[in-house]
């Protein structure tokens, strides 16, 4: 019987604490480089050399593995991201300035964010669930083909408004713009926030706006910005639903399913019941409707 008995309270004390995990969530927070390592990717290793470093605890490897397995850290790709240029400061300026402009906007007065969004017809690549040993196929055609989306998102309503193009160019902006104006005829004013890319403050542009005779008003997000910008939530949804993986053999068909795309996700965010019923496949990997 005394084979069956558990032995590992004998083991002696513990040597992992939650001071110990807290300073490998740190670690993981953090860059090798921070700490003098030539290195600028983690590995166990590197964990476990760092770790003793800071607390004095050694542990192995393969320990080191299952402590992250216990955090539910895993290996994955990092955002990349771009710094705005300006100081803290004048960013805040500038999106206070915008965000007090939401908020005391006139009833006779609309605002927008508007940006632009790429087509291509080689799929972009994106996660989905696959069998244990199995791997899907996504065919590319190989020779590319390009379209464009000029997009405004209405603030309150929710309300998109878009238009096509073969060309990320000013002509593209510019007739998101138009179609702005012709839906919104009855407004005194309307406000769009835009990034500062070139199409948003070429001559070509601003000659068009100065012809609306200040019915509308192009508003500059601080530079590389986008986290303040909404309707990137507008084209992230179409990535996820329709040109990631996607399997359109034609770039029209693809420019078809984006349309179809944008008129479901209007209003946004809109309720599943609010989908239309040849579009409600459109739902997040949750099972909830987009």
């Amino acid at each position: 019987m005394m084979g069956f008995r558990d032995h590992r309270a004998h083991n002696g004390q513990r040597k992992v604490y939650p001071a110990h995990r807290r300073r490998l969530e740190q670690l993981l927070d953090a860059c090798p480089r921070d700490f003098g390592w030539a290195r600028p990717t983690w590995t166990r290793e590197l964990l476990a050399l760092q770790l003793e470093r800071d607390t004095g605890l050694r542990l192995s490897v393969g320990h080191i593995g299952r402590l992250l397995r216990r955090m539910g850290a895993r290996r994955k790709r990092p955002r990349p991201v771009v710094h705005c240029p300006w100081p803290k400061s004048h960013e805040r300026r500038r999106v206070g300035a915008i965000r007090r402009l939401i908020r005391d906007l006139p009833r006779d007065e609309l605002a927008f964010y508007a940006d632009e969004m790429d087509i291509d017809l080689n799929p972009r690549l994106g996660l989905d669930w696959m069998r244990r040993g199995r791997q899907k196929r996504v065919l590319t055609p190989g020779n590319n083909q390009k379209r464009y989306v000029a997009g405004a998102l209405t603030i309150g309503s929710g309300n998109l408004t878009w238009a096509f193009g073969t060309r990320k160019s000013s002509d593209l902006f510019i007739a998101a713009l138009a179609a702005l104006l012709r839906r919104y005829r009855r407004y005194r004013r309307l406000h769009v926030i835009v990034d500062n890319f070139g199409i948003h403050t070429s001559k070509k542009t601003r000659a068009f706006v100065e012809t609306t005779g200040g019915k509308l008003v192009l508003h500059f997000l601080p530079p590389y910005a986008p986290k303040y910008n909404r309707i990137e939530q507008i084209w992230k949804q179409v990535h996820d639903n329709v040109t990631r993986n996607h399997r359109c053999a034609s770039i029209d068909q693809l420019v078809e399913e984006v349309d179809g795309c944008l008129q479901a996700l209007s209003p946004y965010p809109g309720s599943a019941a609010s989908l239309r019923p040849a579009l409600r496949s459109l739902v997040s990997d949750s099972g909830s409707a987009i």
